[in-house]
């Protein structure tokens, strides 16, 4: 196996991808989209130690990588993700210390920060088994595309855990609502394809031959339009859960006028006067 190459920067900080190669996924840059597949399909793509640490890195450093406008999280074969390994994370954790614990529920959970504030739009594709951690990355995304055999389930207490697991008390009932989310945290039951859609989790269903498909379609649409836009439309979202409505209306105001300084929005103003179709490039 070749050495796994680590992201550079060039010229003005920008992040460079085009030679990543990551240890414990599979990455693919197509053109303004890059694509994120868990890659151990004959386990159900479970999760370790090093790919959420290197996950965690990924999504980090995106926020540099100017090229990178809309990512695509999937996973091999026919499931999204089982959640942690049972052998080579379940097992270990339960011979460590509270301190080491407490390192790993932290790195876990700088995981979710990290996809949260990354500026790249994410969209999930899921199909099959999304399960434990696999329904945090799933909740953790911007957008999902799902099949009507997906099954996302938040298991934590079918293994004596809390359901309150990398900010899922904290964002799931945001998606779907406080008693909907109450009850997959407190059963761990499974959310099908078609409920998770009625229930405003999935954004829209696909067949599994068109998953990626589909999901490659969204993200060139949003990685066509104003990305620096997206990006802030993103950070509000997420900063305004915790304000109230005057602090968010300021908050908003003061995002758009930095909108309005951008070229996109020069770009979009010209273009609905020539009749034409604007060509966003995201400064």
């Amino acid at each position: 196996m070749p050495r796994p190459l680590s992201p550079h920067l060039t010229g003005g900080n920008q992040l460079d991808l085009s030679a990543y190669a990551p240890a414990h996924f599979l990455w693919e840059q197509r053109g303004a989209v890059g694509l994120v597949t868990l890659n151990r399909p004959e386990r159900k793509n479970p999760l370790t130690f090093e790919s959420y640490a290197e996950l965690r890195d990924l999504f980090g450093d995106l926020v540099c990588a100017r090229e990178v406008k809309v990512i695509v999280l999937r996973g091999a074969g026919e499931s999204f993700c089982s959640g942690g390994d049972v052998h080579e994370i379940i097992g270990p954790l339960t011979e460590m210390s509270m301190p080491d614990l407490l390192t790993f529920t932290r790195m876990t959970g700088d995981l979710v920060k990290a996809m949260r504030a990354c500026p790249q739009p994410i969209i999930a594709a899921i199909d099959g088994v999304c399960a434990g951690a696999g329904a945090i990355l799933a909740m953790a995304s911007d957008l999902r595309v799902a099949t009507e055999r997906a099954k996302v389930s938040f298991l934590f207490t079918r293994v004596g855990l809390a359901g309150a697991d990398m900010g899922a008390c904290a964002i799931l009932p945001r998606l779907i609502g406080h008693g909907r989310a109450s009850e997959l945290l407190y059963t761990g039951r499974a959310l099908g394809g078609e409920e998770g859609l009625r229930w405003g989790f999935h954004s829209r269903l696909s067949s599994p031959e068109a998953l990626l498909d589909e999901a490659l379609s969204l993200a060139r649409d949003l990685a066509s339009g104003p990305t620096f836009a997206h990006a802030m439309t993103k950070k509000m979202l997420h900063q305004e859960w915790s304000m109230g409505v005057d602090e968010a209306i300021e908050s908003e105001a003061q995002a758009q006028a930095i909108c309005m300084m951008t070229q996109d929005f020069h770009r979009a103003y010209h273009a609905f006067v020539a009749k034409r179709r604007p060509a966003f490039e995201g400064d």
